[in-house]
């Protein structure tokens, strides 16, 4: 069974014209996702990778209608694999998973997706190490401000106040209270 998937976009690629080529190629039935707030809710394609079986084609106008990078094109072509059906894009004859030469693009695909993955974690851990090095707070900012913590580290080191207790008063899980005397120690101890 042939199989097709057409995914509007803000762009000139409309829903009409994607279901008029794979209408045009042969599809026995087209899922279609129209523009959606979340780009990740897909119905459509999730009813069709959920309906899809052995032997089936999944036809898309683009691979771009199908997949939002290279790594989601892998995972969704990986899912019709693994339901031994296959994969076509009516625009683009090399990807086309019914044959060896589309499987052999798909390989080379998911070796770039790697290769891709790759950098962009050495980018961020540089990007994280030189933030680090100009001195930017990285994650969640701090709860309390330098006199509260302070305050707090009074509070349950010298006055003998329950950790209970201060996270009650300022409002906070007692791990807060812990991290907060905790960071305040190592501050003061450095000084």
């Amino acid at each position: 069974m042939l199989i097709g998937y057409a995914r509007a976009s803000n762009d000139d690629c409309t829903l009409d014209l994607q279901v008029w080529h794979l209408n045009d190629a042969g599809c026995d039935v087209v899922f279609e996702d129209d523009l959606v707030e979340k780009e990740r809710e897909r119905p459509a394609l999730t009813r069709l990778l959920h309906e899809v079986r052995q032997g089936d084609v999944v036809a898309v106008y683009r691979l771009d209608r199908l997949a939002r990078s290279t790594r989601h094109l892998l995972e969704i072509a990986e899912t019709l694999r693994t339901k031994e059906a296959g994969l076509r894009s009516i625009t683009e004859p090399w990807a086309d998973t019914t044959s060896p030469e589309g499987r052999t693009v798909m390989t080379v695909f998911a070796g770039i997706a790697d290769f891709e993955r790759a950098l962009i974690r050495e980018r961020t851990a540089a990007g994280r190490v030189q933030a680090r090095n100009r001195g930017t707070h990285m994650g969640r900012p701090a709860k309390f401000i330098p006199s509260d913590a302070e305050r707090i580290y009074t509070m349950v080191m010298q006055d003998g106040v329950s950790v209970a207790e201060v996270a009650a008063r300022f409002n906070v899980h007692k791990a807060t209270v812990y991290r907060t005397i905790s960071r305040f120690r190592a501050i003061k101890d450095q000084a």
